[in-house]
């Protein structure tokens, strides 16, 4: 999968911005200890641990990569410090999903913390509470956060509990065909099937008729079993093309939570985000007040801490609705951090050595939106294998794009990253 950003600056990174730090009051009167971070472990490959090996190393910290016997010269493990095998004789990505070796490798060569990046453990409540027990930190929510957020079952009542709106749904996952039968029978066609325990489209199906009912329950559920390793479902009504809005948030260890405005990710191929813009264009300004102040306040009603994304959609009315939270650091964070000019990493790391948002210079008050950042997503499909993802040699001539005619007196600098949904990142 190819992305590209549009980048106000020239031609680099996005989010290469320092957060200046300044020591203020903090918002709470409970105390944390501050411990600095010395040493940082990214439980990840590709692209996403690059990312974070660049911010640990503007920050003066020194990184450690994981690898999988197939991953010995990608370029993640050459860009860290120190690099490490895991999961020896096991598959690629089962090698990152190996807890035992991750925290052996973390314990035995005095890591201080652990990033999960996104994808593979960045979502599993057990991996987080696996790197607390063996006294290494995890840049992330604490487990018992990520356990309720990765439920959305539960993440759906500790929403209504805050106030915040959702979609019409079951309240907790269906056991059986009949209960899907009765949802539709009072809410009405079309529904969606939905995975309680993960995201990403899979386990996820929309039923437009009763004919259609049985065989999208069968199929997401074995989806969701493959995916997750528990086929449980809920559903919900399908709202018909909605806007997906999504509210990034920030909270420290001292229960205060801000928000850094939206990111529209409507365009969509099979539940999967195509095009990604900060912030959402031509978004009614109350409706922006309604989302990002839902999205604190579920967020602090849960005790948030770290990074996180609240997901909302939106209907034809301009009704808004809460679906999920995504307790990680998301793909396209990076046009978040083009549109306000702060680095999500620095300020994960800085909150997981115990510094207060205040302190990172972060009060709601002054994050403002400057400009606007898009990035795009070219996925390779076969049509010959009913337009499944495949993957192959991408040649693009940059000279081309960049000599195309602009509506402005500069052409935007591009910044191009190879992802795919199974875990493969590399930069062109």
């Amino acid at each position: 999968m190819l992305q590209l950003c549009f980048m106000r600056g020239g031609l680099g990174f996005l989010g290469a911005k320092r957060l200046s730090l300044i020591h203020g009051a903090f918002q709470s009167t409970q105390r944390v200890e501050y411990k600095p971070i010395k040493k940082v472990m990214v439980a990840n490959r590709g692209e996403i641990a690059i990312r974070v090996f660049r911010a640990c190393t503007e920050l003066g910290i020194r990184t450690v990569a994981v690898y999988s016997e197939q991953d010995t010269g990608h370029m993640h493990r050459q860009k860290a410090d120190e690099a490490y095998l895991i999961g020896k004789g096991l598959p690629p990505v089962q090698a990152y999903l190996h807890i035992p070796d991750i925290i052996k490798v973390a314990k035995e060569n005095e890591v201080d913390a652990v990033h999960p990046g996104y994808g593979f453990l960045s979502e599993r409540s057990d991996f987080a509470q696996a790197c607390c027990d063996a006294g290494v930190r995890f840049i992330g929510p604490s487990p018992e956060v990520v356990r309720k957020m990765g439920d959305k079952v539960e993440a759906r009542a500790i929403a209504i509990s805050a106030g915040v709106p959702v979609v019409p749904g079951t309240d907790s996952p269906i056991s059986s065909l009949n209960e899907a039968h009765e949802f539709s029978n009072k809410y009405g066609f079309p529904i969606i099937f939905k995975a309680a325990y993960g995201g990403g489209g899979r386990g996820m199906r929309v039923v437009r008729s009763y004919e259609e009912l049985e065989e999208n329950y069968t199929r997401a559920f074995s989806e969701a079993l493959a995916a997750f390793g528990n086929g449980a479902l809920f559903v919900e009504k399908f709202i018909e093309k909605p806007r997906h809005i999504e509210v990034q948030i920030l909270g420290d260890k001292y229960g205060n939570v801000v928000h850094l405005y939206e990111r529209d990710c409507s365009i969509q191929r099979r539940h999967q985000k195509v095009v990604e813009i900060a912030p959402a264009a031509h978004l009614d300004c109350q409706l922006r007040t309604k989302l990002t102040s839902d999205a604190v306040r579920l967020a602090k009603q849960v005790g948030y801490e770290n990074a996180g994304t609240v997901e909302f959609l939106v209907d034809k009315h301009g009704k808004h609705y809460f679906i999920e939270v995504n307790s990680r650091l998301q793909v396209e964070h990076t046009v978040t951090e083009e549109i306000t000019d702060v680095d999500l990493v620095h300020a994960q790391i800085h909150i997981a050595e115990g510094k207060s948002l205040a302190e990172l210079s972060l009060r709601q008050d002054s994050i403002r939106i400057n400009g606007c950042a898009i990035q795009c997503r070219v996925t390779t499909e076969d049509p010959s294998r009913g337009f499944q993802p495949d993957t192959g040699r991408i040649e693009l001539s940059l000279k081309i794009l960049l000599n195309r005619s602009w509506s402005v007196s500069k052409p935007p600098a591009l910044l191009l990253q190879l992802d795919s949904s199974c875990g493969e990142h590399g930069v062109i």
